[in-house]
Protein backbone atom coordinates (compact mmCIF):
# COMPACT_ATOMS: atom_id res chain seq x y z
CA UNK A 1 0.00 0.00 0.00
CA UNK A 2 1.05 3.56 -0.88
CA UNK A 3 1.82 5.95 1.83
CA UNK A 4 1.93 9.70 2.19
CA UNK A 5 4.20 11.49 4.14
CA UNK A 6 3.78 15.03 5.11
CA UNK A 7 5.96 16.97 7.66
CA UNK A 8 5.69 20.49 9.62
CA UNK A 9 8.69 22.84 9.67
CA UNK A 10 8.28 24.11 13.48
CA UNK A 11 11.41 26.85 13.64
CA UNK A 12 9.07 29.74 13.89
CA UNK A 13 7.27 27.83 16.72
CA UNK A 14 10.56 27.60 18.59
CA UNK A 15 11.53 30.84 18.01
CA UNK A 16 8.22 32.20 19.52
CA UNK A 17 8.71 29.92 22.64
CA UNK A 18 12.23 31.24 23.32
CA UNK A 19 11.16 34.81 22.61
CA UNK A 20 12.48 35.44 19.41
CA UNK A 21 10.19 37.40 17.14
CA UNK A 22 12.09 38.59 14.23
CA UNK A 23 14.25 36.32 11.82
CA UNK A 24 16.90 38.51 12.04
CA UNK A 25 17.71 37.87 15.74
CA UNK A 26 18.54 33.91 14.57
CA UNK A 27 21.41 35.17 11.94
CA UNK A 28 24.37 35.89 15.18
CA UNK A 29 23.03 32.65 16.68
CA UNK A 30 23.55 30.85 13.55
CA UNK A 31 27.04 32.86 12.97
CA UNK A 32 28.09 31.37 16.54
CA UNK A 33 27.68 27.58 15.15
CA UNK A 34 29.66 29.00 12.08
CA UNK A 35 26.59 29.40 9.76
CA UNK A 36 26.61 32.26 7.58
CA UNK A 37 23.16 32.73 5.87
CA UNK A 38 21.86 36.23 4.59
CA UNK A 39 19.00 37.70 5.43
CA UNK A 40 16.44 36.39 2.93
CA UNK A 41 17.93 33.35 3.37
CA UNK A 42 17.20 33.14 6.76
CA UNK A 43 13.42 34.88 6.32
CA UNK A 44 12.84 31.28 3.79
CA UNK A 45 14.03 29.14 6.44
CA UNK A 46 11.64 30.21 9.49
CA UNK A 47 8.82 31.54 7.11
CA UNK A 48 8.57 28.91 4.75
CA UNK A 49 8.57 24.98 4.69
CA UNK A 50 11.78 24.27 3.02
CA UNK A 51 12.49 21.69 0.83
CA UNK A 52 15.99 20.68 1.44
CA UNK A 53 17.99 21.41 4.64
CA UNK A 54 21.90 21.38 5.36
CA UNK A 55 22.31 18.87 8.43
CA UNK A 56 24.46 21.31 9.56
CA UNK A 57 22.18 23.64 9.56
CA UNK A 58 19.66 21.80 11.23
CA UNK A 59 22.17 20.78 13.80
CA UNK A 60 22.53 24.47 14.74
CA UNK A 61 19.39 24.99 15.13
CA UNK A 62 18.63 21.99 17.43
CA UNK A 63 21.65 23.33 19.65
CA UNK A 64 20.32 26.98 19.52
CA UNK A 65 16.93 25.78 21.10
CA UNK A 66 18.32 22.92 22.94
CA UNK A 67 16.16 20.38 21.17
CA UNK A 68 16.08 17.38 18.90
CA UNK A 69 15.28 16.75 15.28
CA UNK A 70 12.38 15.74 16.00
CA UNK A 71 11.28 19.09 18.16
CA UNK A 72 11.80 20.58 14.38
CA UNK A 73 10.63 18.66 11.92
CA UNK A 74 6.79 16.61 12.79
CA UNK A 75 6.51 13.87 10.32
CA UNK A 76 2.64 12.17 9.51
CA UNK A 77 2.38 9.62 7.63
CA UNK A 78 -0.80 7.88 6.20
CA UNK A 79 -1.92 5.52 4.13
CA UNK A 80 -3.45 6.24 0.51
CA UNK A 81 -6.72 5.35 -0.74
CA UNK A 82 -6.78 3.90 -4.07
CA UNK A 83 -8.45 5.54 -6.87
CA UNK A 84 -12.39 5.50 -6.54
CA UNK A 85 -13.96 4.50 -10.24
CA UNK A 86 -16.93 6.40 -11.73
CA UNK A 87 -18.50 3.25 -12.36
CA UNK A 88 -20.14 2.89 -8.54
CA UNK A 89 -20.66 6.41 -7.72
CA UNK A 90 -23.53 6.93 -6.21
CA UNK A 91 -24.06 10.54 -6.25
CA UNK A 92 -24.72 10.31 -10.27
CA UNK A 93 -28.17 11.83 -11.30
CA UNK A 94 -30.01 9.55 -13.84
CA UNK A 95 -31.37 11.73 -16.67
CA UNK A 96 -34.30 9.90 -17.30
CA UNK A 97 -36.87 11.29 -19.62
CA UNK A 98 -39.46 11.70 -17.26
CA UNK A 99 -37.46 13.43 -14.64
CA UNK A 100 -37.13 16.04 -17.13
CA UNK A 101 -39.27 19.13 -17.32
CA UNK A 102 -41.63 19.63 -20.37
CA UNK A 103 -40.95 21.31 -23.04
CA UNK A 104 -43.52 24.90 -22.97
CA UNK A 105 -45.96 25.37 -25.65
CA UNK A 106 -46.62 28.89 -26.95
CA UNK A 107 -50.45 29.23 -27.57
CA UNK A 108 -51.15 32.33 -30.10
CA UNK A 109 -55.00 33.61 -28.78
CA UNK A 110 -55.48 35.54 -31.58
CA UNK A 111 -56.39 32.44 -34.37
Amino acid sequence: MRREVEYKWRLSELMAARGLHNTTDLIPLLAERGITLSRPQVYRLVNQKPERVALQVIAAICDIFSCGPEDLITVTAADVRGRKTGTSAPNVVDLNRTVRPRRARIIDNDH
